[in-house]
């Protein structure tokens, strides 16, 4: 018994030394002065696309994957009661320039009778000044010009109530035909649809996501770093990302945000052991030649460790130089 619990150590001893062996050959050479690393993953940019009305999807264009350029047609919503509306909207526009036609008419018939009116009263007041014509008929002669002159006034008020009648009616026929554009759902920019989140024939609601987009230009890992490294940081400083998906290649990156306020701490804090302990998130984000170069191979979520750069003056190890896959070219004529 004592044999073989001594043999089952002795095997246990040899399965350490032989695991600590392959990790010491394996992990990575330590960082020279100068750097500092954390994990992270990548993140891209999302967009959701939404509709701005709500409504009964008519046609979604794309699939959760397809690579989509700006202002590219992504869905398409059921616009058959927005077109009846406008229908209505434009008739409404033609009669009321009917009814300024009519206005105008009738502005001029009110000014004949004016001009008729006008007449009759000067030559009757005319007349009563010489005692041919009864004081009565002059006074009437005098109303019947003011009633006339009153109903000028009201058709030509009549004329700009119709153009006004006109003004309104052309304006919601033009906001009609605006909101039909916001019936079409366009990309934003070039990217990758990542989620399809709702299917042709499904009504949503105002605000209604439909799809999510990836901004391919946009691609960063988010890391903390504690306050000793901060204090060194530069933005724009240089960075390196080793995914582990494939550790073979060193992606080229930049850090482009460092956040103001530290993170995993209490609010304030008054020791030095305490101050050590802050953590900065920090945003290291991809170049964009490199993400055009290589937008097929993007993929939001995959981990890996980034080494940023916190002295200008610090050169980079050997196995750190930027390490790139390969473009293939397509044959000649193969994409025709």
């Amino acid at each position: 018994m004592i044999w073989k619990t001594g043999a089952f150590l002795l095997v246990a001893a040899l399965a350490a030394a032989a695991g600590f062996f392959v990790w010491q050959n394996n992990k990575p050479p330590e960082l020279p002065s100068g750097f500092t690393s954390s994990n992270g993953r990548l993140e891209v940019q999302r967009t959701d696309i939404a509709a701005k009305f709500p409504g009964r999807i008519k046609e979604i264009r794309v699939r959760e994957g397809d690579t989509v350029e700006a202002g590219q047609v992504l869905v398409v919503m059921d616009t058959a009661e927005l077109e009846a509306q406008l229908l209505e909207a434009n008739a409404a526009v033609l009669e009321s320039e009917q009814l300024l036609d009519q206005a105008v008419a009738l502005l001029a018939q009110r000014k004949t009778d004016v001009a008729l009116a006008n007449k009759e009263y000067k030559r009757s007041y005319a007349l009563g000044k010489k005692g041919y014509t009864p004081r009565e008929t002059v006074d009437q002669r005098r109303a019947a010009l003011a009633t006339a002159k009153a109903a000028e006034r009201s058709a030509s008020a009549g004329i700009k109530r119709a153009k006004a009648g006109i003004t309104a009616a052309k304006a919601r026929a033009k906001r009609l035909e605006e909101n039909l554009k916001d019936y079409v759902l366009l990309a934003p920019r070039d990217g990758r649809i990542q989620y399809r989140l709702a299917q042709q024939g499904e009504v949503v609601g105002a605000g209604g996501k439909v799809l999510t987009l990836l901004d391919l230009s946009d691609v960063y890992m988010t890391i903390f770093l504690p306050t000793k490294d901060i204090g060194r940081l530069e933005i724009g400083a240089q960075a390196r990302i080793v995914p582990d998906a494939a550790a073979q290649y060193v992606i080229p990156a930049n850090v482009s945000f460092v956040a103001s306020d530290a993170q995993f701490t209490p609010k304030y804090v008054e020791t030095r052991t305490e101050r050590e302990k802050l953590m900065f998130r920090v945003k290291v984000r991809l170049p964009q030649e490199v993400l055009k170069r290589y937008a097929k191979r993007v993929k939001a979520g995959v981990t890996g460790m980034a080494y940023v750069r916190l002295s200008p003056e610090a050169k980079w190890p050997d196995y750190l130089q930027v390490k790139l896959p390969s473009v293939q070219t397509p044959a000649k004529g193969a994409e025709k």
